[in-house]
């Protein structure tokens, strides 16, 4: 009896999902670097926008060199730091630019953010490509 009581325990503890899943990063979260003030917002639709300087980049449709675009995103939570992409994709003939980044959460509402701008994913969290993002209220 004791051996089922244990199985029983343990079958719901190994069930569990790990903390790094992707619903911890939707939200709108807030930037301060040598650009200045601002926002990265990842939506549940897999829409990412950046906001610098009251311009908006990014999400279901927006203006990207002289055409159309999209921007999504997606999320590699099983490797450490995770592996975030922003997809930009030109509305016209389907193209895609991948800028490729890292993420490591601090806290729930801190994260640290490197993104590639070199179309290569960073290694690490060094400047000047790395910034700390906190979530905003």
């Amino acid at each position: 009896m004791k051996k089922f009581l244990l199985l029983f325990l343990a079958i719901p503890l190994l069930s569990l999902t790990p903390e790094n899943d992707t619903a911890k990063f939707i939200g709108k979260w807030i930037g301060n670097d040598q650009i200045g003030l601002g926002f990265v917002t990842f939506d549940t639709e897999g829409y990412a926008y950046f906001e610098i300087e009251g311009q908006v980049f990014g999400g279901k449709e927006f203006i990207y060199d002289g055409k159309k675009g999209k921007m999504t995103y997606s999320i590699n939570t099983t490797t450490n730091p995770i592996q975030v992409d922003f997809i930009i994709t030109k509305l016209q003939n389907g193209e895609q630019i991948k800028i490729p980044c890292i993420a490591k959460f601090i806290d729930d509402n801190t994260m640290h953010f490197a993104m590639g701008f070199e179309l290569t994913r960073p290694t690490g969290f060094e400047e000047p490509n790395s910034i700390v993002l906190k979530r905003a209220k």
